[in-house]
């Protein structure tokens, strides 16, 4: 008895080790596999593969082509992963109004009055069930055909998001994909009432839609004769406008395309649904989730967490939001915690351009990002066109220090005008000092779009809209894509030495930034301590450090185009303490190109290092 209780003291002690081991070794795991930082690659999926350099304003398919999704080849897939991607945003992929004759294959025409530019804008969504028929080589497999570029995105190591537009849906709105059981938006409305809370729009009843007095020299299709281009479309009663124009008759600045949808907010700006409970901002999407099961939410709701859910069953990693701040943050609540039960890993992204905003929509919506627009971007923009200063920027990194890491960092997309055009910076080297400090001076994700590492200038005048942003509306080719494309062998064989060394620095600095630790780990900002301590330290530099473990970094980028800077920039002394920097010499060595070194010297209790900042040059100053 004695020995089998022996035994059976020496069996316990060694599950007890042998449990040990696994929580360390688990922990282990666990601190080693916490994410890096992550880079959204966005693209046009209809400019992507096309080779067509005619541009004619207005052109057609025939004259100007157009891409598909076949062209996104594991090749090319494999080179936008090799660029320091994570994630790649299909852009325009829900089937949007387009005016082209697809009748065929049973899709309704639309109608010109009603459509801005002739491919149609991606933000007007008719079919949420299927994807653009523009974009298939079968139009009758188009769906299977971009399932299919999800697998071979999955296969080259890309997340894949997409776009949902909440806020409004295409005037003419018909799915004809929708799922059994599923009914269109608008399909069991009350015309006969402005606003009820499970209409899906909302109506001024007895009143026709107009079309909107157009500007002067607009014309539809650029004037061409078109059966449906009569200035006339019939929607009666009329429905309220996507931006929220309640008038019949929008005017051509509002979003007269689009219609707005209904989330149970009356016109007098009641909520006819229930409202979070105080404190609920702290708690998790599991609870979030609990919560709405056993209340009823308006029809709207239920409809954008089908198509959501739909979508995620067909492979999709994530979404892309438009205009989240017009719906309201309950109904994020609801559907963002369907979307996290459904995939804890989803990518959230959505625009929400009140800074007041911010937190209830990444606490109580659960949002994963927002963009950092009007605080970030906008800032870095004015200091690469010399209007700002770069000591405007560090304040708002100590606004946003709690939710940094929400905050998704840009500095081109389809909304905003391509940094080499005139209209920004005339030149795609000013977005090199930029590039550096928006990937690295906090743990958010960075996103670029497509062209920027070429130094893409928008200058086409496609037909709808103005040169200075690649068109969004109508078929065109993007110069700089085409010849990195290079007759889909994608290897930019036709760019530039100036384009393919540009592509070059997006590609060391992406990189480096999806493997690095410290810039998933502390910031502090020594842009401050340096203006007022150091010698010909100015306006036009930032700089400040970034660490974790033992990746230590100092980072300093000059967004002057003309001037070289040399300073022995100082550290403070509670970064010294911070670090644990010992009375002596530290090499630091440039983690971008490898060919910059400096010493670091620290005694009686200052640090400095010797800098010498060539025009829009930048260092990631490691410590050795």
């Amino acid at each position: 008895m004695k020995k089998i209780h022996s035994l059976c003291i020496i069996l316990i002690l060694a599950i007890i080790v042998g449990c040990t081991q696994n929580k360390v070794l688990e922990k282990k795991m666990i601190v080693e596999n916490k994410p890096k930082k992550q880079v959204v690659y966005q693209v046009f999926t209809r400019l992507f593969g096309n080779t067509n350099t005619t541009n004619k304003p207005w052109g057609t398919i025939e004259e100007n082509g157009v891409g598909k999704f076949n062209d996104f080849t594991d090749k090319a897939l494999s080179e936008i992963k090799n660029l320091g991607v994570t994630h790649i945003w299909y852009t325009g992929v829900p089937h949007h109004d387009v005016i082209r004759d697809y009748t065929k294959h049973g899709i309704s025409n639309d109608d010109p009055d009603v459509v801005k530019g002739r491919a149609g804008s991606p933000y007007a969504v008719k079919d949420y069930y299927n994807v653009n028929p523009d974009l298939a080589e079968n139009i009758e497999n188009r769906l299977q055909e971009f399932e299919a570029l999800i697998e071979r995105s999955h296969k080259a190591d890309l997340k894949v998001i997409i776009d949902i537009v909440p806020n409004h849906v295409a005037r003419n709105y018909q799915s004809i994909s929708n799922p059994e059981g599923t009914k269109d938006f608008g399909a069991d409305d009350n015309f006969s009432v402005e606003y009820d809370v499970n209409n899906n729009f909302y109506y001024a009843p007895n009143k026709a839609f107009e079309v909107p007095d157009f500007l002067k020299g607009y014309k539809p299709l650029g004037g061409e004769n078109h059966p449906l281009s009569d200035g006339k479309f019939d929607e009666n009663p009329a429905k309220w406008t996507g931006n929220g124009s309640r008038s019949p008759k929008p005017s051509f600045y509002d979003w007269y395309e689009t219609v707005k949808v209904n989330y149970g907010i009356s016109p007098d700006g009641k909520k006819d649904f229930n409202e979070l409970p105080a404190g609920f901002e702290n708690e998790n999407y599991q609870k979030h989730f609990d919560f709405w099961q056993d209340k009823t939410v308006p029809n709207s709701w239920v409809k954008f967490r089908d198509i959501a859910l739909y979508w995620l069953e067909k492979g999709v990693d994530g979404f892309r939001f438009d205009m989240a701040e017009m719906v309201p943050v309950e109904f994020w609540s609801y559907l963002n915690s369907n979307i996290k039960m459904k995939n804890s890993e989803a990518f959230l992204l959505a625009e929400v351009y009140n800074p007041s905003l911010y937190r209830d929509y990444i606490r109580k919506g659960k949002m994963d990002y927002l963009y950092d627009k009007v605080q970030l971007y906008d800032t870095i923009k004015n200091i690469m066109q010399g209007k700002g200063l770069t000591d405007h920027i560090p304040p708002i990194q100590e606004y946003l220090k709690d939710i940094e890491h929400n905050m998704l960092h840009f500095l081109e997309n389809h909304d905003e005008q391509r940094i080499a055009s005139p209209e920004f910076a005339g030149n795609p080297l000013k977005a090199k000092p930029a590039m550096v400090v928006s990937t690295s001076i906090s743990t958010s994700p960075t996103m670029i779009y497509f062209g920027q590492e070429f130094g893409e200038d928008g200058s086409e005048n496609a037909g709808f809209g103005s040169p200075s942003r690649t068109s969004i509306f109508d078929y065109v080719g993007v110069p700089s894509l085409q010849k990195w494309v290079n007759n889909k062998q994608f290897d930019g064989g036709q760019l530039t030495k100036e384009e393919l060394d540009l592509r070059d620095f997006y590609k060391r600095l992406l990189n480096f930034t999806i493997t690095s630790n410290a810039l998933m780990g502390e910031y502090q900002d020594i842009h401050q301590f340096n203006r007022e301590n150091t010698q010909w330290y100015n306006e036009k530099v930032l700089s400040y450090v970034r660490w974790k473990n033992n990746e230590k970094l100092i980072i300093i980028s000059n967004f002057n185009s003309e001037n070289t800077y040399g300073f022995e920039l100082g550290l403070p002394a509670d970064i010294i303490k911070k670090w644990d920097l010992k009375e002596g010499e530290y090499k630091v060595t440039d983690q971008l190109y490898n060919t910059y070194s400096s010493t670091l010297v620290v005694k009686n209790n200052q640090a400095k290092v010797r800098v010498d900042v060539k025009p829009l040059e930048s260092f990631i100053l490691k410590l050795q």
